[in-house]
């Protein structure tokens, strides 16, 4: 039987970062296409841990390695970046224009366990990947004590 522990901390953050999307959705949506356009959009991001690192895979399709910004200050890791439009198509003859465009920012704590010097960023296929690897801890050591 496999147990799995509760965290209250992560569904916390989960439900933020949930809440945080829907209110921008709604703000977006409330003040029409044209601020969409104007660059009101965030990637979508996956956050997993695994026995040595964290791992931030975020959807950027269409963007190049030198449209993105990747910066730890502070314990908090920032991705910046600008989608720019497409050169090809004149915005008067779009049908439909529901890929977002613009500028982004999405930022997020770090737990204390990451080693900020060994971070790294891979982007392949418009997934943006950044590796967090964890500290080697401190291993816990068991020493006897006599009692007098």
């Amino acid at each position: 039987m496999t147990t799995t522990r509760w965290d209250p901390f992560h569904d916390l953050l989960a439900i933020q970062e949930r809440m945080n999307r829907l209110f921008q959705e709604t703000m977006a949506r409330q003040h029409g296409q044209e601020e969409i356009e104007a660059g009101q959009w965030s990637p979508a991001v996956d956050i997993f841990e695994t026995a040595d690192r964290i791992v931030l895979r975020a959807d950027l399709p269409g963007m190049e390695q030198g449209e993105i910004e990747v910066r730890v200050d502070d314990n908090t890791l920032t991705l910046r970046g600008d989608r720019r439009a497409p050169g090809d198509v004149r915005p008067e003859d779009y049908h439909r224009a529901e890929r977002p465009h613009g500028p982004f920012v999405r930022s997020f704590s770090l737990p204390p366990n990451v080693d900020q010097t060994g971070i790294r960023a891979a982007q392949r296929n418009g997934i943006l990947e950044v590796i967090l690897p964890k500290r080697q801890e401190a291993r816990a050591t068991s020493i006897r004590v006599e009692v007098k």
